[in-house]
């Protein structure tokens, strides 16, 4: 099934079912607009032939990022930049869907040291958030426009679709789950309650982009954390959803907290017994599988083609979302797609791996975080060869990426605090 074409319940097909799923770049200029590396980058993805691009987090507002480079759409005044991006992509022959943010209080102190939130609790990562504020009234109806306008000027510059993002501990995310909604009005509270956000954030894009224009959620299928969102909350979000007019549900899991989406499958996960249960989330979507109207896309964890396969034709997803392997290997959906890939290139496979740092056996918090912080290091460097127009580097030593990228962020949060109005 994986080369089927699928058609979304706003009459949009899409031509496969491979999904490149969200990966930050970190690549826009000081003034939060598309560069030249965003073009570059996308253009190799396009050319390898997966359905659907989906960006990386590009922010509703330019006061609150989830890191320096961030894309930003408020205004018309990146347009020529967006549209030029989607072009690139459609080029190649791919569609490129935005996914929407706000990262609430997953907000870095270079960014902003009092970011907005559903209730002004803390996040305790490496002390690098601040405490933020609760969202006000006027707050919240500000989210909800901002999320709609962004919606609008992405469709205008071209691109195919828009993804809200509610996981991962983001701004719809933190509204949504009970360890960080404490509000006594009309937006906490009961699950209802705290729901009413994202909701009513689906409610005013679809306003704007009319009744044919694809829109996309990506839920957690479970926070992971004590106290937060748990899987009977997705199943009943999900349930709600059904009656919001969305076109695609991604499932997703964990927040900064507990970054469930960068935890490496287990040996036993990849047996041939095991098979069609090598995607991190695949249990959890089957769950929202039964309560569903609207398509699922599960990503996180598929590394084989029959794995992908026992996935679709058990009817447990529609779409299969992919991201790191993009990092390693831009053009492997079409051998995928042809039957000549049988598992795909991620660097568990690759020596770099062999020097220890992101072994699972590590137990203790501080290494875990220092296992998770590589690992991202490590494919924002990629990410950021392929922008250039350069081979992937399999070889960088984690650590070595680790410390590149804690420079390069806090460079590129100096150059826009310094350089661009705000």
């Amino acid at each position: 099934m994986i080369e089927q074409a699928l058609t979304l319940p706003c009459g949009h097909e899409v031509a496969n079912r491979i999904c490149k799923a969200a990966m930050t770049e970190g690549l826009a200029d000081a003034h939060d607009h598309p560069t030249p590396s965003h073009l570059r980058l996308y253009a190799n993805w396009a050319r390898g032939g997966a359905a659907i691009l989906l960006t990386g987090n590009i922010m509703v507002d330019r006061r609150y990022l989830e890191r320096a480079g961030n894309v930003v759409v408020e205004d018309a005044s990146g347009l020529p930049q967006l549209h030029a991006w989607a072009q690139a992509v459609h080029d190649g022959g791919s569609q490129l869907w935005a996914q929407i943010s706000h990262p609430g209080r997953q907000c870095p102190r270079l960014v902003n040291l009092s970011p907005l939130a559903p209730s002004p609790v803390q996040l305790q990562v490496m002390g690098n958030f601040g405490k933020p504020r609760a969202a006000s009234e006027a707050d919240i109806q500000d989210v909800i426009q901002r999320f709609a306008n962004a919606a609008a000027l992405l469709q205008d510059a071209g691109f195919d679709g828009v993804q809200i993002h509610a996981a991962h501990g983001y701004l719809l995310s933190q509204f949504l789950s009970a360890r960080t909604n404490l509000r006594l009005d009309r937006w906490g509270g009961p699950l209802a309650q705290r729901a009413s956000l994202l909701l009513e954030v689906i409610r005013a894009v679809r306003t704007r982009v009319g009744a044919g224009y694809p829109i996309a959620v990506k839920l957690n299928s479970s926070d992971f954390v004590k106290g937060g969102f748990t899987l009977a909350d997705s199943v009943q979000v999900v349930q709600w959803l059904n009656d919001a007019g969305i076109d695609l549900l991604e499932v997703s899991g964990g927040t900064y907290e507990q970054l469930e989406f960068f935890k490496p499958a287990a040996a036993e996960q990849i047996r041939d017994s095991t098979r069609e249960r090598e995607a991190m989330f695949l249990e959890y979507a089957k769950s929202l599988k039964a309560v569903a109207r609207m398509p699922i896309m599960v990503t996180g964890g598929f590394r084989t083609l029959a794995g992908m396969e026992a996935a679709l034709t058990g009817g447990h997803t529609d779409m299969i979302g992919l991201a790191r392997p993009f990092c390693l290997d831009p053009d492997f959906p079409t051998r995928l797609l042809t039957g000549q890939m049988a598992r795909l290139p991620v660097p568990e496979d690759r020596l770099v791996l062999g020097r220890g740092y992101w072994s699972p056996a590590s137990r203790s918090n501080s290494m875990r975080s220092l296992n998770n912080l590589c690992q991202a290091g490590w494919y924002y460097h990629q990410i950021e060869r392929l922008g250039a127009d350069q081979l992937p580097q399999a070889e960088l030593s984690p650590l070595k990426a680790l410390f590149a990228h804690l420079g390069k962020d806090f460079a590129r949060g100096l150059r826009r605090k310094f350089t661009a109005p705000h």
